[in-house]
């Protein structure tokens, strides 16, 4: 039974059928004089399928691919469309030069975040990655100033980063060729990197509380792109009850514990004088503005909690989930992962690895940034919406729209990329073999909310995979050829891999 049955199947059987019965009345009503305008109305803003009554255009996507949906939509209607996800118009900005001249030229028309039912449910308008407003200006300032203070995309951060290598290392070791699932060990080490510079201090694998919160953390992501989700979200008044909704407050709710707990650990140690990462600057900075009697303060325990929950969820799932793709990849195609160690063992040899080394790694450098643009981890963004009337690429959208910054289509961009659906570091590399950037690689997004660890994943991905790639020859398990290894990814908010095992083999 699919979903929608099993709804109606709980609606039919409610006490509150005559209720909802006049409530969706209500709405086709308002549906049909609000949305259903006239061919010379609908002119003025971007053009889109013609949306049915309280469904708009969900029976002509496929929720589970949604992006997929989107850019062939996209083909027809071109880089400026509207669907209607149920009752909610949204404007698709499709390629590389719509969703640029939007994010960046438009920065401030474009630049408020959407807060879809869900993600309101899991933050309440607290934290970082889903607020507006003062609160999150001010909050993402405190976050990025004390991040770089700490060394984010500095000479700091890469020390974290290599220490952290000698930890991951030895669990790669441990299977002594064997077969094994990456993701644990790879979202332990990354989250490590933001706990370091978040609490002041790493976690050991071995210790449940932290890898039960990294495990809890991972599986939220998955499930709060998954279609149950999409339709709550769509549908909140008739979805409310679906179990993927129940989870992800239960993980929420047993990880704010588990904060609070390592919160109150670090308030106990707190020296004002000696901060040794961003929560003991946050209590520091409440304190002075509560001697000092500032009113609203965003500087709140529950903001305090939201920001370090923030922070250890995207600094964790989308740095670790391009590793998996990148070893994946390279197992996968092992005439390039050749090449990488040929250039790896000209340039570093066996000493450690520095980040000033990239110059000197341009296929390397290639690679990581085609792991990047072709595992396209986050394919929508993260929704926004407008701030005000705009007339964009002559259409007329209003102020609270609801945008998606489509970035599988400018990563995959036909007009941008030589074989966007090939697997190509090429992409990166001129005729003589030098590394080049691209204009249209925005795995990060773009504008006012660019992801806040830019500088940060971008150094992590490059230390993690060329360490794990000087010590280690990665090859399917044994009876799998390259041919058989699968990179149609799982379905959630960020593109995982199928979960899959791989060998880890020593260089000598």
């Amino acid at each position: 039974m699919s979903i929608l049955e099993e709804a109606s199947a709980q609606l039919l059987t409610s006490s509150a059928t005559p209720v909802l019965a006049c409530v969706a009345a209500l709405l086709f009503l308002v549906f049909a004089s609000g949305h259903l305008r006239s061919p010379k109305d609908a002119r003025r803003g971007p053009p889109g399928p013609w949306p049915l009554p309280l469904l708009g255009n969900v029976l002509q996507l496929d929720l589970q691919w949604l992006d997929r949906s989107l850019s062939e939509l996209a083909k027809r209607y071109g880089s400026v469309f509207s669907v209607y996800m149920g009752t909610q118009k949204v404007v698709v900005l499709a390629g590389y030069k719509a969703v640029k001249e939007a994010l960046v030229s438009h920065a401030m028309e474009f630049g408020e975040r959407y807060i879809q039912p869900m993600a309101y449910d899991n933050s309440r308008g607290h934290g970082i990655i889903f607020a507006n407003g003062d609160s999150w200006k001010e909050l993402r300032r405190f976050a990025l100033h004390t991040l770089r203070d700490f060394g984010m995309g500095k000479r700091l951060t890469q020390d974290k980063v290599l220490e952290e290598c000698k930890h991951l290392i030895p669990i790669f070791e441990s299977h002594q060729g064997q077969p094994f699932n990456t993701t644990s060990p790879l979202s332990w080490a990354t989250s490590n990197i933001i706990c370091s510079i978040v609490y002041g201090n790493r976690f050991e694998y071995s210790d449940p509380q932290f890898t039960t919160m990294v495990k809890r953390n991972n599986e939220s992501i998955r499930i709060f792109g998954s279609l149950p989700i999409r339709l709550y979200n769509m549908f909140p008044w008739l979805f409310y009850w679906v179990k993927n909704r129940k989870l992800l407050l239960s993980n929420r709710d047993k990880n704010m514990k588990d904060v609070r707990e390592l919160l109150r650990q670090r308030k106990e140690k707190l020296n004002p004088e000696m901060c040794t990462g961003l929560v003991d600057c946050f209590f520091v900075r409440k304190q002075k503005e509560e001697e000092e009697g500032v009113e609203s303060s965003h500087f709140s325990e529950e903001n305090m909690n939201f920001v370090v929950g923030n922070l250890f969820a995207a600094g964790t799932d989308t740095t670790s989930t391009t590793l998996q793709w990148g070893l994946l990849l390279m197992a996968k195609y092992p005439e390039m992962q050749e090449r990488v160690h040929e250039e790896l063992n000209k340039v570093i040899g066996n000493r450690p690895i520095d980040v000033d080394d990239r110059k000197n790694l341009p296929y390397t450098n290639a690679v990581i940034h085609e792991v990047q643009r072709f595992s396209n981890i986050v394919p929508m963004a993260i929704l926004h919406q407008t701030t005000q009337d705009i007339t964009f690429q002559g259409y007329f959208i209003k102020k609270g729209t609801v945008v998606v910054p489509l970035l599988t289509s400018v990563l995959y961009d036909k007009s941008e990329w030589e074989t966007p659906n090939t697997f190509n570091p090429s992409h990166f590399l001129d005729k003589e073999g030098n590394f080049v950037t691209r204009d249209a690689f925005l795995p990060f997004s773009a504008g006012r909310r660019v992801c806040l660890g830019e500088g940060l994943a971008r150094m992590e991905l490059f230390l993690f995979f060329t360490s794990l790639m000087q010590h280690f020859h990665f090859t399917p398990p044994p009876g799998i050829s390259e041919d058989e290894l699968d990179l149609k990814p799982m379905v959630g908010f960020t593109n995982n891999p199928t979960p899959h095992r791989l060998c880890a083999v020593r260089r000598e």
